[in-house]
């Protein structure tokens, strides 16, 4: 179970926003901004120190397209173990937009649902890894999540981005460049978050479909394969735009939204986090930005900070949530759990901001990957 989050009494304005350094005598010099197309936002950022080395429009709130789902892997990697088996349905299997391929007659290992939503940006496993918890629950738990890290202009109305075909708006599921660089900081901290995000092929499981049987007549009963699986994600080795020292990202489109990225790449012991929203262009932007990033970094002053993680209360502000769903063992040893836990996000209630609260994590056992 988590620890009581500290009392937003406790928080500081400047923990929370991005603050300007003033630049002194014999302050380094200016650089050149980075290249980028588009008439949206950008932000370059020291990964390792928070320093911000560049940005513009960075604090603008844009629509988040599939950069959305970093912040769902960053909320409930934590709460689910790789091996807990989720029983997809019907609605969860056939969002709108890009999808893996799932059947509700199947259960599906968390760890093969994170996979596919970070690889292939699959709308189907973002909505199936929503079900433990609740639809509702999750998106609380999200925006809770995000005002944990100090990403105060973000808010989720999904868990895969989708904003239009689910009559949303930026008014009703916004995020910054600067808050998804705060969330690719805090995703880059879990493991398994790195592991999904930068596998180029996997396997996920499908049903095969029925065939006639030439001799009898009869079709054959459906039967559980892998199929092959690859990620969009461009800039990862062997891919066609591969970075070097590319860790991971997630990439985003939607019509309203444009073209969205956040990523981190690393080189000589230095980590460069990158975002950009509403571009014209992606892979070549962000290649630029990582260029410039690792060119600059350490010779230009910084223009700002993201929050310290280390800042005692930046969790507070968030929203009173009961505890994960319990689950019952399977012989194999995960969880199996229905979409009868929709249920649980009903009732939920957000209290007054400046209200210490509690969040529930379920303990992951120590040999989780």
């Amino acid at each position: 179970m988590g620890a009581p989050l500290r009392a937003a009494a406790l928080l500081t304005a400047s923990a929370l926003t991005l603050a300007t350094c003033p630049v002194e005598a014999g302050a380094a010099p200016k650089a050149a901004g980075p290249k980028f197309k588009g008439k949206g936002s950008y932000i370059v950022v020291d990964g390792d120190t928070g320093q911000v080395l560049a940005g513009r429009n960075e604090r603008v709130k844009y629509l988040p397209a599939s950069t959305q789902k970093v912040l769902t892997a960053l909320t409930l990697i934590p709460l689910l173990h790789p091996d807990d088996k989720i029983k997809a349905t019907a609605k969860s299997c056939y969002p709108e937009g890009t999808k893996v391929g799932m059947d509700p007659k199947l259960s599906y290992k968390a760890s093969d649902l994170f996979k596919a939503m970070l690889m292939m940006s699959a709308n189907d496993a973002a909505m199936t890894l929503t079900l433990p918890n609740g639809y509702k629950q999750t998106i609380a738990l999200m925006n809770a999540k995000a005002k944990e890290i100090g990403a105060t202009d973000t808010v989720a109305g999904s868990p895969n981005g989708l904003d239009v075909d689910l009559g949303l708006n930026l008014k009703t599921q916004h995020t910054t460049s600067f808050d998804l660089a705060i969330q690719m900081r805090a995703a880059l901290k879990l493991p398994e978050f790195v592991q999904y995000a930068q596998t180029v092929n996997a396997k996920f499981p499908a049903l095969s479909v029925p065939k006639k049987d030439k001799k009898t007549g009869k079709k054959t009963k459906p039967k559980i394969y892998q199929m092959p699986i690859y990620s969009h994600i461009r800039l990862l080795p062997t891919e066609s735009q591969e970075y070097k020292g590319f860790i991971a990202g997630k990439n985003g489109y939607t019509n309203a939204a444009q073209q969205t990225f956040v990523g981190a790449a690393k080189r000589n012991g230095h980590t460069i986090i990158v975002a950009l929203m509403k571009a014209e262009t992606l892979w070549s932007n962000a290649s630029a930005l990582f260029d410039w990033g690792f060119a600059n970094d350490g010779k230009v002053t910084p223009i700002g900070n993201l929050p310290d993680e280390s800042a005692p209360g930046k969790a507070a502000m968030s929203a009173a949530l009961p505890p994960a769903v319990p689950a019952g063992k399977t012989s194999g040893g995960g969880t199996d759990r229905s979409d009868d836990y929709l249920l649980g996000g009903i009732g939920l209630a957000f209290i007054l901001a400046g209200v210490g609260v509690l969040l529930f994590r379920r303990k992951r056992p120590t040999s989780s990957s």
